[in-house]
């Protein structure tokens, strides 16, 4: 078991400007608990909006035809509640690009405040084999040009 120095919980928590790639999500009132905040499955769900902004958008998809990207490990700190009514603004920033994956950090953030950072590793998968499939030079460059130098917090 780690402390939550040693897993980066007890760090400083990132600013939004921290993260190069930055889309919102609206918070729905269905995304609330019985209490109001919003449940922390749906911290996952706003997490994958920020990784598919990145990696699947229609006008430049990072992955091959007939391969897609799949979720090999997710470790998510949640840091402050989310409310309804309001919004998530979801950054995104690559830490590391391997030859057939990519690790990326995430934070939530509303009005200003960081609830939650994410790590995630991302796996380019061939869809008929469900092996790992190198990604294309293209991809680890623009993958590569996103690369932050870590920072305390995330």
């Amino acid at each position: 078991m780690h402390s939550p120095e040693e897993d980066g919980r007890a760090a400083a928590a990132p600013t939004l400007e921290a993260f190069p790639v930055r889309t919102v999500e609206k918070v729905r009132y269905a995304d609330t608990d019985r209490q109001g905040h919003v449940n922390n499955a749906v911290f996952a769900s706003f997490l994958e909006t920020g990784r598919v902004e990145l990696l699947c958008h229609p006008r430049g998809p990072l992955h091959d035809d007939g391969a897609g990207f799949v979720i090999a490990r997710l470790v998510v700190d949640f840091r402050a509640e989310l409310v309804w009514p309001g919004a998530v603004d979801i950054g995104t920033r690559v830490v590391r690009v391997g030859t057939s994956s990519v690790t990326l950090e995430q934070g939530l953030f509303q009005d200003g405040r960081c609830a939650a950072t994410a790590r995630t590793v991302i796996v380019h998968v061939d869809d008929v084999t469900k092996k790992s499939k190198p990604l294309r030079e293209a991809s680890v460059a623009r993958l590569s040009a996103l690369v932050a130098s870590p920072s305390p917090g995330a």
